[in-house]
């Protein structure tokens, strides 16, 4: 069944999935702010900006108007960073058609409230609001060039999870099913700073013995967190865990990976993202997570040492040194 699909947000993930719903048969409006870069993509039929080489189907409409790109949604895909979701949920709530099913397609938490994007978009369009999280291992031009990508979607509600799943598959594009809305959400926000840390380990040569643990206790640290407010530990032993976590912390593609590379050679996280067109969520996240994990009495020794290289105090060597020479203790140890 044909839909009319809203993407809010045209860089290279929301244009991404903007394809791949016009791919499948919908009718898809993908809305950004930027009146340069709407032209640009209705011009050349390619986000030249973030995702260039790749074609926008004819179905793909992209235009600047809220009002016109939720005129008649039956779905909504809600893929602006996390630092600015709000600011557009609130904008766009008062063009939504009632009960329209929001998937919230960012990877990050509120830097100054610590909110998943679920409960932010909640709290904008009220608790009975429809709404899905869609997570895992996806590098956005992959998808758009038709290379085999598992992800994750997750919601209470059962019809929203159908929904989901029937309409954004395809014969690349397999969607699992979950109700741990917090486990998928905080494992897609969550690697994002262990994937800088492992930049940091890549770019100081430190081998891959170094980056194997980082990426197995980084798990752990994002397990324990999860888990305290709520999430299952096996979610993150799934796709939106250890599945996008392993692609963030390897793949040459990896935004938050980049920004710790750059770190490890010794520039400034300033330098490094004037340098950057795209978001790095992780760079922000990183201080909403260390006030969670304080919030809920978890320790989180990696994102604290990046915590502090990102902020200039502790070289990126010394970090590494001082992760290495902590207390040792049983694997299993949960606090």
């Amino acid at each position: 069944m044909a839909h009319r699909v809203t993407v809010l947000g045209a860089g290279s993930w929301g244009t991404a999935l903007a394809i791949q719903l016009g791919r499948v048969g919908h009718d898809v409006q993908l809305w950004a702010r930027d009146l340069q870069l709407v032209a640009s993509m209705a011009e050349l039929r390619m986000n030249r900006t973030y995702l260039p080489d790749v074609e926008l189907p004819a179905s793909v409409l992209p235009t600047a108007s809220l009002e016109q790109a939720l005129e008649a949604s039956t779905c909504v895909v809600a893929a602006v960073p996390s630092h600015g979701a709000r600011a557009v949920i609130r904008l766009a709530s008062g063009f939504l058609p009632p009960g329209v099913p929001i998937v919230s397609a960012a990877k990050g938490l509120e830097p100054d409230t610590m909110l998943r994007m679920s409960q932010v978009i909640e709290e904008e369009l009220g608790a009975a609001s429809s709404v899905a999280v869609l997570s895992g291992p996806s590098f956005a031009v992959e998808v758009a060039r038709e290379l085999p990508t598992a992800v994750l979607v997750a919601s209470a509600q059962p019809a929203v999870l159908k929904l989901v799943q029937d309409e954004f598959r395809s014969k690349y594009f397999r969607l699992y099913a979950s109700d741990d809305v917090i486990g998928v959400e905080l494992g897609g926000a969550l690697k994002n700073v262990i994937a800088i840390a492992a930049g940091v380990v890549e770019s100081l040569g430190l081998g891959c013995n170094a980056l194997a643990g980082l990426i197995t206790r980084g798990l752990a640290e994002m397990t324990r967190v999860a888990c305290a407010v709520g999430g299952r530990p096996q979610t993150l032993a799934g796709l939106s865990g250890l599945g996008d976590l392993v692609l963030t912390c390897t793949g040459n593609r990896s935004r938050n990976r980049l920004v710790g590379v750059e770190l490890g050679k010794g520039r400034s996280l300033d330098a490094i993202l004037a340098d950057m067109k795209m978001v790095a969520e992780g760079v922000q996240t990183t201080g909403a997570a260390l006030a969670l994990g304080k919030e809920c009495g978890v320790e989180l020794p990696i994102a604290w040492q990046m915590a502090e290289v990102m902020a200039g105090r502790v070289a990126p060597l010394v970090a590494v040194e001082t992760l290495m020479l902590r207390r040792q203790r049983v694997e299993a140890d949960t606090k």
